[in-house]
């Protein structure tokens, strides 16, 4: 008999084997009390639980199995799942490499597509041949900060041999052509016949960006004939360039240097296929005229976006341009002192672009002082605009139709007066959403919405992003939405308040709102969500 003294002795191995013992000890005396009759009766018993504790195991196991196989992260098709990686920024590899540590199956599927280890950049330094080997024959995209080149040799000297697998090609962060045949030496000794795309972005702008036809040019634009798209930011631009006739996407950004407009509208003559164009360029003076001299048909032009510091280049090219059907234009002044000019600064060939669109997809300009942006399809109408806001309206009327559904104000540093604010909502019969952005609201601002004759009569939901509603100005908008409901049967409006981070004076105005809407939602984001959900 152990005493209590002789426990506290005891480690814990011989505690344990103690009580084994003790409890062996046990069983046998319970054993040695059931009828020898029913000894056997229990080994079978026995022997049918261990069977059927092995069968429970197996089913778990199997049910494990098939719960695994069923979770979303298993269920994407191979396709699907492979195109995962496509998403993955090239300039940083760590992701995709992630993405092979989520399961077997997504390691097994990512590895095994090629495609998804055929972009290549600096970063990616030593895991560049296993890329390369498990890319295989897929043409390859490859993105080099060539300031960085030098402490990656590794990864220049394994991709030479590659060079014309080369579909792709992004450089960036050096300071002249010159710079990158010579921190690049041997890139350009193959020819990239498989090139398709060229992005150049220069750090500086260049000493000479348009040189003459007397200049030789650079190896780096040696393989240009058969380019889809190209994209150069302040990177010079040599008449080589002007040869090439296949381009679907054109990118030129930055120029300061005043470019001959008839030049480029030859350019862009000879690519009819461009489908997306970005132009941050000026124009020589004695190039752009009132009259366009020549016009180009781009029949396949899907987004064009124009920044200009003068009026006139932006004039002189939109006029010299036919477009199609469905554009999604951007146009961005940068100089333009009076709002006032807005509607006569509009080229004849822009207001029958929203009379072919019915009315223009997208337009967007932006003055300053004051700055003012406006946009418009036949569904969406934002409006947006820092400092003063006398003739806000002034072109907007361009813009204003019954098919506007979703209309976003963004006015700093409040919002228009009643009075203009109604001028616009009058002109949306079919207006369902209104959003107030990071707007400071004066007393009375919402009581157009409660005056009659009823102003948007479909409106369901008004959405306040990052705004500072003050208490008053949250029981006024419950009147308003009480009153719209009982007085013209106009059923009740959702409410959706965003912040960034709540404050007790936030959280003071949302329980005070909640007193007299039934649907109040609150989100904590950065970001204005859908709403039409």
């Amino acid at each position: 008999m152990i005493t209590p003294e002789q426990i506290l002795e005891l480690s814990v191995e011989q505690l344990i084997k103690a009580l084994n013992k003790k409890l062996f000890m046990e069983c046998a005396k319970v054993q040695a009390q059931v009828p020898p009759i029913y000894r056997d009766s229990l080994a079978t018993v026995a022997v049918e639980i261990d069977i059927l504790e092995k069968q429970a195991k197996a089913v778990l196991r199997e049910v494990f199995t098939l719960k695994n196989a069923l979770r979303p992260v298993n269920r994407l098709p191979p396709e699907v799942l492979a195109c995962c990686a496509t998403f993955v920024s090239p300039a940083d590899p760590r992701p995709i490499v992630s993405l092979t540590h989520v399961c077997r199956y997504w390691r097994k599927v990512i590895s095994f597509s090629p495609r998804n280890w055929a972009s290549l950049a600096t970063a990616w330094k030593r895991l560049v041949p296993l890329c390369l080997e498990r890319a295989g024959a897929v043409p390859l995209a490859v993105d080099i900060t060539v300031s960085n080149i030098k402490s990656g040799e590794y990864f220049l000297k394994t991709l030479l041999p590659n060079v014309p697998r080369i579909k792709s090609l992004r450089l960036t962060g050096y300071s002249s052509v010159e710079a990158i045949v010579d921190n690049l030496p041997g890139f350009f000794d193959s020819p990239m016949l498989n090139l398709v795309s060229l992005e150049l972005q220069q750090s500086a702008a260049p000493v000479q960006p348009f040189p003459s036809d007397e200049t030789p040019t650079p190896p780096v634009f040696r393989d240009i004939r058969t380019l889809k798209s190209l994209h150069l930011t302040q990177t010079p631009i040599y008449p080589a360039l002007f040869h090439i006739t296949s381009l679907v996407k054109l990118g030129l950004i930055g120029y300061t240097t005043p470019l001959d407009l008839g030049a480029l509208i030859g350019f862009l003559d000879s690519n009819l296929a461009l489908e997306f164009v970005d132009l941050d360029i000026r124009f020589t003076d004695g190039s752009v005229s009132e009259t366009p001299v020549r016009t180009v048909s781009l029949s396949r032009l899907r987004h064009l976006s124009l920044t200009c510091s003068k009026e006139i280049d932006s004039r002189g090219l939109l006029s010299s341009i036919i477009f199609p059907r469905g554009v999604h234009l951007e146009v961005l002044l940068t100089k333009l002192g009076d709002i006032a000019k807005f509607n006569s600064f509009l080229p004849s060939s822009l207001k029958q672009i929203r009379e072919l669109l019915h009315p223009i997809s997208i337009v967007k300009t932006q003055f300053t002082p004051p700055m003012l942006q406006l946009s418009g399809n036949n569904s969406f109408l934002s409006l947006s605009a820092v400092g003063r806001q006398s003739s806000f309206y002034s072109g907007i009327g361009l813009f204003v139709t019954a098919n506007v559904r979703e209309f976003h104000v963004d006015i700093h540093p409040s919002p228009p007066t009643d009075n203009r604010l109604s001028w616009v909502l009058e002109r949306l019969p079919a207006l369902e959403i209104l959003v107030f952005s990071k707007t400071v609201f004066p007393p009375g601002t919402l009581d157009i919405l409660a005056a009659e004759p009823v102003l948007c009569p479909s409106l369901h939901t008004v959405a306040f992003f990052d705004c500072d509603l003050p208490v008053e100005m949250v029981k006024e908008l419950g009147d308003v939405i009480t009153k719209r409901y009982k007085t013209f049967a106009i059923q009740p409006h959702r409410v959706v308040l965003v912040y960034n981070t709540t404050t007790p004076p936030k959280l003071q105005a949302i329980q005070q709102l909640r007193k007299s809407v039934s649907c109040v939602e609150v989100r904590v984001d950065d970001k204005l969500p859908d709403l039409s959900r």
